[in-house]
């Protein structure tokens, strides 16, 4: 099969184009010949390495997958060769407290695909039967491969975690990113009221179009001073973060009494520094978040299906021009996601 691996950490030329063997198929096993992936801010970690961290490489990346079942392997039954699915990115033991209590992404030996095993940017991955999940008919492979990661890891933040109630504001840092793109409609189905943070004034404009109350443009306008004036000084009850250091002290100092923090990135820098005084006098809460539940993803689809929830795509570009996909998202100029077509 064709396929992009990673044999050394270093700039867009480690993106090597290659043809391999395809991935056998054992018991409880499905091959998908996949159709569809999209960019994370993973992908481009696992390309250029991270300090303290082992990835196993040579490594395809990729942690979005959508796409055909081109084989079986025994013992499965839930789907059919041809039937169109979509991967759950995470994979659990499947057998411990956590995964038996349906909290898989808690589990000791949960993995992505594309970061710890080889992921989807490849004609073809095998993965065990309970990660595939049957599409619905009217969702495309480009929207599966957009929307899985993204909302799955908002849907955690923002219900599970933050548990967002009507009513309140809930403060999304990276607007435009494919997670906040999936936070603004997930704040906003919950009855929340939407700040985006962005810049620009066509991420501005497409971000209010998807659902945001007030955006604040981040290089034109102060976060902090913004939310003062539109909450009325008040504060806003959630912040939805995957920044990390650069917007962390704002973001703290945004949230009202009793509010809440939930993050589930870094992508400016994890040595952030809180003021812990913000932490005990506001009674505030800081909430880790990381993917959500393979049983949630089931749920995000059938918002897909009826159109209540809506992938973010900003462009979809062929497995070939992996290089040029990793550089534009390294740039920051897309709104949502950046989907591969295999």
């Amino acid at each position: 099969m064709f396929c992009v691996r990673i044999h050394e950490h270093g700039g867009l030329d480690k993106l090597i184009f290659e043809e391999i063997p395809a991935p056998t198929v054992g018991p409880g096993d499905i091959l998908i010949q996949i159709k569809a992936t999209s960019l994370n801010h993973l992908d481009l970690w696992v390309r250029r390495g991270l300090p303290g961290v082992r990835f196993p490489l040579p490594i395809i990346p990729g942690v979005d997958a959508a796409g055909i079942v081109a084989k079986k392997g025994e013992g499965v039954f839930h789907v059919s060769i041809g039937d169109r699915v979509v991967v759950a990115q995470g994979i659990s033991c499947g057998h411990c407290a956590h995964c038996l209590n349906g909290d898989d992404n808690l589990c000791k030996d949960y993995k992505l695909i594309g970061e710890h095993r080889d992921g989807a940017d490849a004609e073809y991955i095998s993965v065990p039967a309970r990660n595939v999940i049957k599409l619905p008919s009217n969702v495309s492979f480009e929207a599966a491969a957009a929307g899985a990661l993204v909302f799955l890891t908002a849907w955690q933040m923002l219900v599970d975690k933050a548990n967002v109630q009507p009513g309140e504001d809930v403060l999304v840092i990276g607007a435009s990113s494919g997670v906040g793109s999936a936070g603004i409609q997930i704040a906003k189905l919950r009855g929340a009221r939407v700040i985006g943070v962005t810049s620009g004034e066509k991420k501005i404009a497409k971000a209010r179009e998807i659902g945001c109350d007030e955006v604040i443009d981040r290089e034109r306008q102060n976060m902090g001073d913004e939310v003062r004036r539109i909450t009325g000084k008040r504060g806003v009850d959630v912040v939805f973060d995957h920044v990390g250091k650069a917007v962390w002290e704002d973001c703290i100092r945004s949230l009202t009494k009793g509010g809440r923090l939930v993050t589930c990135g870094a992508t400016s820098g994890y040595d952030a520094v809180t003021d812990l005084r913000y932490v005990f006098y506001k009674q505030l809460q800081i909430l880790g978040s990381t993917m959500g539940k393979k049983g949630d993803l089931i749920k995000i689809l059938g918002f897909f299906e009826k159109g209540i929830l809506k992938p973010v795509i900003d462009r979809v570009m062929p497995l070939k021009e992996v290089r040029e996909g990793h550089r534009i998202l390294e740039e920051g100029n897309q709104f949502g996601k950046i989907v591969m077509s295999v």
